[in-house]
């Protein structure tokens, strides 16, 4: 999993409206990138919604946010368009982003185990270094988590 002192990945995929949105797009921008295991699930749901109340305090921070899962761009969309989030979601259908941030795990869950994202947030500074890695995501507390110490 990338760890604190690591630069951002390049990457490039697709936000909920099929546009493409990649690394490069944020240099000189503090960057949270928080990765979720599936669109309109309860905890999901509960962090992305918790993050989109407090934007205002966020963006103060000068943070850009993005959420990124395994989920489609309709899928996308939809959850994006149902909440009225005010930052985009990330498709990442081939797991390439998910993989080089060491989210894609295998999980364990009632005794069955299968590869799953690992619901973890990363923060960035303006030269694309990892400041933070919040790995125990409290999906009704998201924004103040990331908020500490910011």
């Amino acid at each position: 999993m990338l760890q604190v002192g690591d630069q951002l990945p390049e990457f490039e995929s697709v936000n909920q409206n099929g546009k493409t949105v990649k690394s490069a797009d944020f240099a000189g921008k503090k960057l949270v990138m928080f990765f979720y295991p599936k669109a309109n699930t309860p905890g999901c749901t509960a962090e992305a919604c918790d993050i989109n109340d407090h934007i205002s305090l966020l963006k103060k921070e000068g943070f850009t946010i993005l959420g990124i899962s395994a989920d489609s761009v309709s899928a996308q969309k939809k959850f994006h368009q149902k909440f009225g989030f005010q930052y985009d979601l990330i498709a990442d259908e081939s797991k390439e982003i998910l993989e080089k941030f060491g989210v894609w795990q295998l999980k364990k869950f009632m005794g069955k185990e299968y590869m799953g994202i690992v619901r973890t947030t990363f923060i960035f500074d303006e030269n694309g270094v990892c400041t933070r890695v919040i790995d125990k995501v409290k999906t009704k507390e998201a924004a103040a988590q990331i908020l500490e110490n910011a």
